[in-house]
């Protein structure tokens, strides 16, 4: 399968290194990037039993509404009052939706970052897409309008998802929140965003996954100047998605009560969250995000881990 445009493929050893090489030019780089960051997490990554990727048997369970006459077990059935279902892991295996703040206060980047928060998000939530899809699991995007995958096939619908997507809509420019999707069972959400909407509006948001049962995992990303706020004498301050300016005539005096104000906003969600069965965990753009991303694929992984039911005999 060739892109539409590009020149017919040489055939050969060569022709399917030109072809790579080729490939490797159009990369978008945050892929690329997320592939470097996935590949050096894993390295220091214990390997784990896959969990989604066969048909093995894994447990009886009671039929439900919803369940099919075909995946009645009915053997196994003819020994009970009830009905069963024989899961295979497959079906028991969960799927993890992923979420990336695509707000404008996302594209800001200070002169003390090497990236905007957007571009980091990115990195994090392919990188991590690249990790889950390694170990078996089913992925897709939060909002994304399509069901979960494994394989590479639901890496690059991830990519695509995040890079290709329009983005300058005013609903998608505005929505600074993860949407309020119902999520099969088993589920769980990673968001990432810097989260710094109403504290009132993102517990009301996470608490409707927790009362369904999702398990969360939380990403806040981070400027180091929305963190520090190291800015000295006159200077403007301009709302990013809000019309609004402040001129401060000595920034410096805002500091100390600005960082109180970020601590007290970051303590409610972490307060919620941890009441609630969520991980909550900040990530500043200064920073390599290799530390972050192992810290979230290790939460997921245990997570994911602790909410299997034992396997028959084990």
């Amino acid at each position: 399968m060739r892109l539409p445009g590009s020149p017919a493929a040489p055939s050969g050893a060569t022709g399917l290194r030109e072809q790579a090489e080729a490939l490797a030019e159009v990369m978008p780089p945050l892929v690329t990037e997320a592939e470097h960051v996935a590949s050096t997490v894993a390295q220091g990554v214990h390997g784990r039993r896959r969990i989604g990727m066969g048909e093995t048997f894994w447990q009886f369970r009671r039929f439900r509404e919803g369940d099919t006459a075909s995946s009645v077990d009915w053997r196994h059935s003819a020994r009970s009052t009830h009905l069963f279902v024989r899961e295979t892991e497959r079906e028991a295996a969960e799927s993890v939706w992923i979420w990336r703040d695509g707000s404008a206060s996302m594209d800001y980047a200070s002169d003390f970052a090497p990236c905007t928060k957007k571009d980091r998000a990115t990195v994090l939530a392919l990188a991590l897409s690249s990790l889950l899809v390694q170990g078996g699991e089913s992925i897709a995007l939060l909002g994304g309008g399509f069901a979960p995958m494994n394989g590479r096939a639901a890496q690059r619908r991830m990519a695509h998802a995040l890079l290709d997507a329009p983005e300058d809509s005013e609903a998608m420019k505005f929505e600074s929140l993860p949407p309020p999707e119902h999520l099969p069972r088993y589920a769980q959400v990673v968001l990432i965003g810097d989260f710094l909407s109403p504290a009132d509006d993102i517990v009301a948001r996470i608490k409707g996954y927790a009362a369904e049962g999702i398990r969360g995992h939380i990403i806040q990303v981070l400027d180091p100047a929305e963190e520090d706020l190291p800015f000295s004498g006159r200077t403007e301050f301009e709302g990013v998605e809000e019309d609004m300016r402040l001129m401060a005539g000595r920034a410096q005096n805002l500091r100390e009560a600005y960082r109180q104000r970020l601590d007290i906003h970051r303590d409610r969600i972490m307060d919620v969250a941890r009441r609630i069965n969520f991980t909550f965990a900040t990530h500043r753009t200064d920073r390599v995000p290799q530390t972050a991303l192992l810290a979230l694929y290790s939460a997921l992984s245990g997570a994911i881990e602790a909410r299997k039911p034992p396997r028959p005999g084990v």
